[in-house]
């Protein structure tokens, strides 16, 4: 993968480059990654990208990332770069038109809230998250019923760790993988990510590009690394391959 040919680094945030909280908010890029992606950045065959199903306006301001990056949110259904001095420049947002859906979901979420479950409002989806209920098997069927609500209503439906996304948009991260592959020309692809929803992009890669799970559980991807701390190892050691 050493070579003067376009490489794209690209990178899930939560459970990746970040480890996972138990407050969206309180999640923040290890400084190691920071690091890394410093030297990456400063790799003349390197381009950056990472792909959230946060939205833009949430991940920027956690994104401890170079100017030029690329910046995906909401699963690829919007698209950004980071400017000087950490700002971001949109290139396309979300089209409005399905807010009163999503506010329809959000109502009909509520009643299933409490006791650590809640909602998290993108500007492409509605999220119910599960992960602070401390009784798993009520935890199981509130996400469960979460599902129901969304599939009554034909809303585009992902599955996360103890979060369920119903969605206004049919978009994924192999849709994301395949808009960045057409505007940057990648001669390969470097793909890290920790969730069901990143399998997306796994399945989105070719032979010659490569796949890192990071964490436990089943997966497509023939790399995997335990957790985030090592996958900014791997970072900071490609970076020295590369520099």
């Amino acid at each position: 993968m050493v070579g003067a040919d376009p490489l794209l680094v690209a990178l899930d945030f939560d459970g990746t480059l970040a480890p996972l909280q138990d407050d969206p908010q309180d999640s923040r890029a290890l400084p190691e990654g920071v690091r890394a992606l410093r030297a990456l950045a400063a790799c003349p065959a390197v381009r950056l990208a990472l792909i959230s199903g946060r939205g833009l306006a949430d991940l920027s301001p956690l994104a401890e990332v170079p100017e030029g990056t690329w910046l995906i949110g909401s699963h690829g259904a919007e698209l950004g770069r980071r400017t000087a001095g950490g700002g971001l420049e949109v290139a396309e947002g979300v089209d409005p038109a399905g807010r009163a859906r999503l506010d329809e979901a959000a109502a009909r979420l509520e009643p299933l809230t409490g006791d650590g479950a809640w909602i998290e409002r993108k500007p492409a989806a509605t999220v119910f998250h599960t992960r602070l209920v401390s009784d798993r098997q009520e935890a199981a069927r509130r996400h469960a019923a979460a599902i129901d609500i969304g599939r009554a209503m034909g809303m585009e439906i992902l599955e996360g760790k103890n979060v369920a996304e119903l969605g206004i948009s049919s978009v994924t991260k192999a849709d994301a993988i395949g808009r960045l592959r057409t505007l940057l020309a990648p001669e390969r692809i470097f793909y890290a990510g920790d969730d069901t929803t990143d399998e997306n992009a796994f399945a989105a890669l070719s032979p010659g590009d490569v796949a890192v799970k990071v964490g436990p559980g089943r997966t497509a991807a023939r790399w995997r690394v335990a957790d985030p701390a090592a996958l900014c190892a791997l970072l900071g050691r490609l970076a020295a391959l590369l520099g």
